[in-house]
């Protein structure tokens, strides 16, 4: 019989939660991290009233949408090299929410609403391929994988890999591979997480590039798997509905959708797009908010829920 590990095993729940503020994805932090906490069976029926538990507690925020991730328990990606602490395996959620602008009752809990693309800096393509990418990254990933030609048996050459992620050499660019490309940097050494974690590829570097903004445990790889989750979710479900007011004017739709995505859509395509999809029907109102003539106001179309089991905006390929 094979003994017990001796070495204490904790489960944590950690939520992604999103919101909109203008055209401004946002992330909710709490104390400089994701809002997170020990799952107890005893106080928790389910993981995800734990998490819900939580984000309340360190927020002040009751969240609605919410869906599971993914579990993340690598060895090793943690503050402090050695640790010899119980093993954390986390249990990620993403959250969706309408609240972003109570800041009094946020900042009251020591929480905040932060822009996702202070993390992510080149995943926002609204105004062009962001510098950062031709200026330090691929140029830093090339040479990382100048250092191992080939990969190890079934493994893509690193080359190849940074191809396929960063859309390099004439490949088109993937809005949905967010995850796959924070996970290449953090191999590379180039975030500051990597460093911290005591990877050897960080460590033989004279200095850290400045990549966004570092979070502390494995709190930028959660979000970047929520980033990739909800980009990809929205094509195929109405997810995005979640983060808009009751009612809405299309642009106001618009442009939730390309923050999301962090790249912009053609107006007359996405207004037949949506058209085709039967989401959303007009309330009957408009507003005069945009500054010119009136607009019409828009709802989410609820009913499409039991009409088709795939009901999202399909928006093609760069």
């Amino acid at each position: 019989m094979t003994p017990r590990s001796a070495n204490p095993v904790e489960i944590g729940l950690t939520a992604a939660v999103v919101a909109m503020r203008g055209d401004a994805p946002q992330i909710l932090v709490a104390r400089d991290s994701l809002p997170m906490g020990p799952f107890d069976p005893l106080k928790h029926r389910t993981f995800e009233l734990g998490l819900r538990t939580f984000v309340a507690e360190q927020t002040g925020l009751d969240v609605g949408y919410v869906e599971q991730l993914y579990t993340f328990g690598d060895r090793g990606r943690h503050a402090r090299a050695g640790d010899k602490d119980p093993h954390v395996v986390s249990v990620g959620y993403l959250a969706l929410t309408r609240v972003a602008d109570d800041d009094k009752k946020l900042a009251g809990a020591g929480a905040s609403f932060e822009p996702w693309y202070r993390y992510f800096p080149w995943e926002d393509w609204r105004d062009g391929r962001p510098a950062v990418l031709d200026k330090t990254i691929l140029p830093a990933l090339n040479d990382w994988a100048k250092l191992a030609a080939r990969g190890s048996a079934g493994v893509l050459p690193r080359r190849e890999r940074v191809r396929q992620a960063f859309g390099a050499d004439g490949l088109p660019w993937d809005e949905e591979r967010t995850l796959d490309r924070y996970e290449l940097l953090y191999e590379a050494g180039l975030v500051e997480e990597a460093r911290r974690d005591g990877r050897q590829a960080a460590l033989n570097r004279a200095k850290q590039l400045p990549l966004g903004e570092a979070m502390p445990l494995d709190h930028r790889r959660i979000v970047a798997t929520a980033i990739a989750r909800l980009r990809a979710k929205m094509k195929y479900r109405p997810v995005v509905f979640e983060l808009m007011r009751p009612d809405f004017t299309l642009t106001d739709l618009q442009r939730t959708v390309e923050a999301i995505a962090g790249r912009h859509l053609h107006k007359q395509n996405f207004r037949r797009l949506v058209e085709s999809t039967q989401l959303v029907e007009p309330t009957g109102g408009t507003t005069a908010a945009t500054g010119g003539r009136p607009a019409a106001l828009y709802r989410f179309r609820r009913d499409v829920l039991a009409e088709r089991p795939s009901a999202g905006l399909r928006f093609g390929a760069r």
